[in-house]
Order: C-alpha cells, then sequence, then structure tokens
C-alpha cells in the first residue's frame, strides 16, 4: 500500500507597503493639466471677449468724446488692458470659482492628499494665461483706431502686467472663496461696475473729487493702471514707487486670504 505524502504550499505573501509619493513637480504638473482642461478650452472665446471688451472701451468710449484730442484717445487706449485684467481677475474668476463650488469641484479638489495652496498657485497660471493676451489685443485695436504710437518700456510692462494679473486674480479668488456663490458673483458685478465707471484708469485723477482720489491712492486699480501706462507709452508716463506699493500690498493681501480659505478646516 502506497503512502501518498502531501505537500501545502506556503501561502504566497504580498508584501504591501505605502505607496512611493509624487514629487511637487509632477503633482503640480498635473493638477495644471486638470485644471487648464476645466477651463483652458474656453481660452479662444476668451480671446474673442477681449478684443469685443477693448474694442467697447476704446472705440465706444471714444464715441462718447467727441472730437477726441491724443491724449484722451492715449488714456482710453492704455486704461483699457488695465480693465481687461481687471474683469479677468474680478469677473471671471469669481464666476468660475462659484461654478465649482456649486458643482462640487472645489471640495473634490481640497479633499485630495496635495497641499492646498497648490491648487490656487495652478489657478494663477491658468488665468494668466487667460488674461495677458489682452494686452497686446487692446494695442491692436487702439492702433488700429487711434493710431496710438507706442514706446513701450518691456521690463517695467511684463513686470506691472504680471503683478496686476495675480493681484485681480487674488483678490477675486478671495472673493469668490470667502462669500457664498451667489454673493461673490454680486460682489465681483459691483466691482467691475465700480473700476469701468468710476477710476481713474481711463481718465485723469484730476476729474475726481478730492476726496475718491485719496481712497484711490489706497485701492489697487489707479496704481494698475499708472504702471502698464508707463510701460505701455513710457516716453509720456512715469510709474511711482507708491503704485508698486500698494499693488503689491493688495496682491499679498489676496493670495494670503486665498490661502488661508483654501488650508482651514471646515
Amino acid at each position: 500500500m502506497s503512502e501518498s505524502t502531501t505537500v501545502a504550499s506556503p501561502r504566497a505573501r504580498v508584501s504591501v507597503g505605502v505607496p512611493a509619493r509624487v514629487g511637487l513637480g509632477p503633482t503640480t504638473w498635473i493638477l495644471l493639466r486638470w485644471t487648464m482642461a476645466q477651463t483652458g478650452a474656453m481660452l479662444p472665446l476668451f480671446v474673442v471677449v477681449q478684443a469685443a471688451i477693448a474694442g467697447a472701451v476704446i472705440v465706444g468710449f471714444g464715441l462718447l468724446i467727441p472730437d477726441i484730442d491724443t491724449p484722451t484717445a492715449e488714456l482710453l487706449s492704455t486704461g483699457a488692458p488695465t480693465i481687461l485684467v481687471m474683469i479677468i481677475g474680478l469677473v471671471l474668476c469669481p464666476f468660475g470659482m462659484a461654478q465649482a463650488r456649486t458643482n462640487g469641484t472645489f471640495a473634490y479638489q481640497r479633499a485630495l492628499p496635495v497641499p492646498r495652496p497648490l491648487l490656487l498657485v495652478c489657478d494663477l497660471i491658468v488665468w494668466l494665461v487667460i488674461a495677458l493676451p489682452g494686452i497686446p489685443v487692446t494695442m491692436l485695436v487702439a492702433h488700429l483706431r487711434y493710431g496710438i504710437d507706442y514706446s513701450v518700456n518691456w521690463p517695467l510692462l511684463v513686470g506691472a502686467a504680471l503683478l496686476s494679473t495675480v493681484m485681480a486674480v487674488s483678490v477675486g479668488y478671495a472673493t469668490a472663496v470667502m462669500l457664498p456663490p451667489m454673493l461673490s458673483q454680486l460682489v465681483s458685478q459691483v466691482m467691475v461696475f465700480f473700476v469701468m465707471l468710476f477710476s481713474p484708469i481711463t481718465f485723469l485723477e484730476e476729474q475726481l473729487p478730492g476726496w475718491f482720489q485719496a481712497v484711490h491712492d489706497v485701492l489697487p486699480f489707479r496704481p494698475a493702471a499708472d504702471l502698464l501706462r508707463s510701460g505701455l507709452i513710457s516716453d509720456r508716463f512715469d510709474a511711482s514707487g507708491q503704485d508698486l506699493l500698494v499693488l503689491a500690498v493688495w496682491c499679498l493681501l489676496g493670495l494670503a486670504v486665498s490661502v488661508r480659505a483654501l488650508v482651514r478646516r471646515d
């Protein structure tokens, strides 16, 4: 009688470890691609809208002024880029953020295992890509309409454009994450009308009452316009250190409020 032997094979053991951590660079790239896929597909439409707004500001406002002279045309033409940047940062950015909060995208992104300030960085990069083409668009419209000759100071123009855009987007972002979605959209609409009609961007500051001029000395809108204007027509307009300081303070304030809202626990 043969004796059978049963050999029991040991159970295969699978080592379970902690997944490898993804570096900051790949994480940023993935988030940036995601954010660009959500918003960047609308980039051609944004460029068309910017061209329409530039035409409305440069040509439309010019129609309200009979026999417009060269200095007034220069104010309109060099103030239009600031208005476009403010519309992008103070209206379109809060509108997109309000949608993200309403449909749950914002809450999902905050739940991801990534540094939350990175969400703001990616949004800033995408809105910079959207806003900056508005500056050459306005330059082209102004040149075709009034024959404006620019004397561009490129380092100043690029620096002022970046700082103004980051300031506008960070303030708009802070408004969107601190207030309820409907209220943030209402506030953004009020701000853009204030910028277009009551800020010395397309007209001289001297046309405002003295107390209102003092208010605009601490608001970021006129300093942004002055910096961009001095970059576009550097031989006729000068920027001041106070303009740079006011704009930088508002930029840091918007970034601080936005980061605080992102990292807080609900």
